[in-house]
């Protein structure tokens, strides 16, 4: 009589600020034998402390949270417990997120309108080694892999603008001349290939490069 061996349980910890996200996840783990949701985590911090103390088999890491973020809190985690394994989860395919994620250590990257259908097998993925990262996600980063990154001080710009502020009340929060914030603004605009502030907006939080959140 040949006897099956029973795959190892895949511990996981949910970690998503929303918790009707971190119930959807829940729900589909439960319907798994192989899989275990040994805890939920509502920001990067409890993400931290959490992961280095009951070390599961991987972290589903959101990436826009309070108090830390998913990116840093995937760095955190991973410079002090290199085995670590991480899939980074959000809700737009964000070119710049995706790599922040995969460059601080990232496992996997999923976005959450995948998670019923390619959630299980993206951890199964991940759990016996290899990296998972979505077909259009990949394209997205290969389409962009020549476009010139906004520098910081653009990106704080943006940011700004994103937020309300005038060219004037940019200027005056980074102690620069409003000459300087609409130069900053002609070399975002040009980098995004946007029509105007607010398009460049849209596209910046599309992409990633600016957060709003917290």
């Amino acid at each position: 009589m040949m006897i099956t061996a029973t795959p190892p349980t895949i511990r996981l910890i949910a970690v998503d600020d929303h918790p009707l996200l971190r119930d959807g996840i829940a729900s589909v783990i439960e319907g798994q034998t192989d899989m275990e949701l040994v805890a939920e985590a509502a920001n990067g911090i409890e993400a931290v402390n959490l992961c280095l103390s009951l070390r599961p088999d991987i972290t589903l890491m959101d990436i826009q949270m309070p108090l830390m973020n998913g990116i840093d809190a995937t760095r955190a985690i991973l410079e002090a417990w290199p085995e670590a394994r991480v899939v980074v989860l959000t809700t737009y395919k964000g070119d710049v997120q995706a790599r922040r994620a995969l460059e601080a250590g990232a496992a996997g990257y999923l976005l959450k309108s995948m998670l019923r259908r390619d959630l299980v097998d993206t951890i199964r993925g991940v759990h016996s080694g290899k990296r998972s990262v979505p077909v259009e996600i990949a394209l997205d980063l290969a389409d962009r892999i020549n476009d010139n990154d906004l520098s910081s001080r653009e990106v704080e710009v943006l940011r700004l603008v994103a937020l309300g502020s005038s060219n004037k009340r940019v200027g005056l929060t980074l102690n620069v001349t409003e000459d300087t914030v609409k130069a900053h603004m002609k070399a975002i605009l040009h980098k995004l290939h946007a029509s105007d502030r607010t398009h460049a907006v849209t596209l910046a939080l599309r992409r990633g490069i600016i957060d709003l959140h917290g």
